[in-house]
């Protein structure tokens, strides 16, 4: 057995292994039960139609296709890195593990950025009115402030928010099912699609957004190094974590479409506001509004501190340029990252809408997931010597072409602004290589030393 073993060099690590499978399995669940869903059942109910579970049902089916690959190659290869630590060791081309990583990175700023926009909307409204931009602007900068105080500060709102984005779920489910017990709801609605659209196709176009809700299980991988027994464990928590951010995600869906009228789902900013409102539970709009801002809070904190730390992880790397390392001395906080990753999630903000950057956000991850299916093939030929999880051939095959049916459907515009976004991360590639990798020593894409 791998626990048997004498530990591989690569299964040895300077980080503590202290999470437990049960921690594991909440870590995930928190990763992936994200505030997508307090913003964006009215955007997937506007390409669907009443049928919006069906979407984030079938979201989840293509997430559990590329979370196989992530777990056969996470008990192989149990270290932080993550898309990036797989494609260098498949592929050794540097240029793609770069691209990888920063895609990674891009995701979390792009996904940031999409949570911002939904800060500033109608969930906001309720107390303020102020232009969803400007609220996107001030909102980001606290979210970044609160990134630059310090990491522990930063998990401690992290996991205070996380209850209250559960409890706000929860309460929707509770509130929509007493309102169909008492006849306040048409069930049929449930499972009607949008008029004058072929019902796969608009299937299809519901679950690539609903699948903005369930992509933070990548983030999951790189806490892998830390767990006690990532080869038991993480496939477990993996899975888990998913199928119970599944059920909750049906719930939801289900009840918003069976209590709120389709068309009004579609045209609001704060969907599950409208859910609040109906039935003998209803409560004040302003209560849920709370809920909800904590919860896309949360989101946007989160991804901010993954893009962050991934950003000075690759200047660490040699691999972007070298200002990226830069800390405050007494917060021990990567400001220049921080300040550079809040910079552009700004400029998102201000120029894109909030379908377009979680479509981004989409295309960004459906990229790096295609080159995750492939590279479990590929390293298929390196045996390790010890026990790992190992999916079935067949599974990222039919993910591969399940990523290339969704990228079918997504906008010619939506490309655009992903390479966009890449291809400053190719400028900023350049610079570091004119630098002679950031400090004049091997780029350790080249060495096969790749490590964030």
């Amino acid at each position: 057995m791998a626990e048997m073993l004498e530990p591989r060099i690569e299964d040895r690590t300077p980080l503590k292994r202290a999470i437990s499978r049960n921690m594991l399995l909440l870590f995930v669940v928190g990763d992936v039960l994200g505030a997508g869903i307090y913003a964006l059942v009215g955007e997937v109910a506007g390409r669907v139609g009443g049928a919006v579970w069906v979407s984030f049902m079938v979201a989840l089916g293509l997430a559990v296709f590329t979370a196989f690959s992530y777990a056969e190659l996470v008990t192989k290869y149990p270290n932080a890195g993550g898309a990036g630590l797989y494609s260098n060791k498949a592929f050794r081309i540097p240029f793609l593990t770069f691209l990888v990583t920063f895609a990674v990175m891009m995701s979390g700023v792009t996904s940031a950025a999409t949570l911002a926009t939904a800060f500033g909307g109608d969930y906001l409204a309720e107390f303020i009115d102020i232009p969803t931009v400007a609220a996107g602007l001030v909102f980001i900068v606290v979210v970044a402030l609160i990134n630059a105080r310090g990491i522990s500060e930063s998990i401690r709102v992290n996991v205070a928010l996380t209850v209250v984005e559960i409890f706000g779920l929860a309460l929707i489910v509770v509130i929509g099912v007493a309102a169909i017990s008492a006849g306040d709801a048409e069930p049929s609605r449930a499972f009607e699609f949008k008029d004058g659209e072929s019902v796969p196709w608009a299937i299809i176009a519901g679950s690539t957004l609903a699948f903005y809700a369930l992509i933070g299980f990548e983030d999951s991988v790189n806490v892998s190094e830390e767990a006690e027994e990532p080869r038991r464990d993480y496939p477990r928590a993996l899975f888990g974590g998913l199928a119970i951010a599944g059920v909750i995600y049906f719930a939801v869906a289900m009840v918003a479409s069976m209590v709120v009228e389709t068309s009004k789902l579609a045209g609001s900013d704060g969907p599950l506001l409208e859910v609040v409102q109906v039935g003998p539970l209803a409560i004040d709009t302003k209560v849920f509004s709370a809920i909800a801002l904590l919860a896309v809070a949360n989101g946007a904190l989160i991804n901010l501190i993954m893009a962050s730390r991934l950003l000075y992880g690759m200047a660490r790397q040699r691999i972007m340029p070298p200002v990226f390392e830069r800390l405050l001395p007494e917060r021990r906080t990567p400001w220049v990252a921080i300040i550079f990753t809040t910079l552009i999630a700004a400029g998102l903000i201000v120029l894109g809408e909030l379908e377009t950057l979680a479509d981004t956000t989409v295309l960004l991850l459906l990229l790096v997931f295609a080159v995750v299916n492939v590279s479990v093939l590929v390293l298929r030929r390196d045996d390790v010597g010890v026990d790992h999880f190992r999916a079935p051939t067949a599974i990222p095959i039919i993910g591969i072409a399940v990523i290339v049916l969704l990228l079918t459907q997504t906008e010619a515009k939506i490309f655009g602004w992903a390479a966009a976004l890449l291809g400053l991360g190719v400028v900023l590639y350049g610079v570091t290589y004119a630098l002679g990798g950031g400090r004049g020593g091997e780029d350790p894409l080249e060495t096969g030393e790749f490590r964030v």
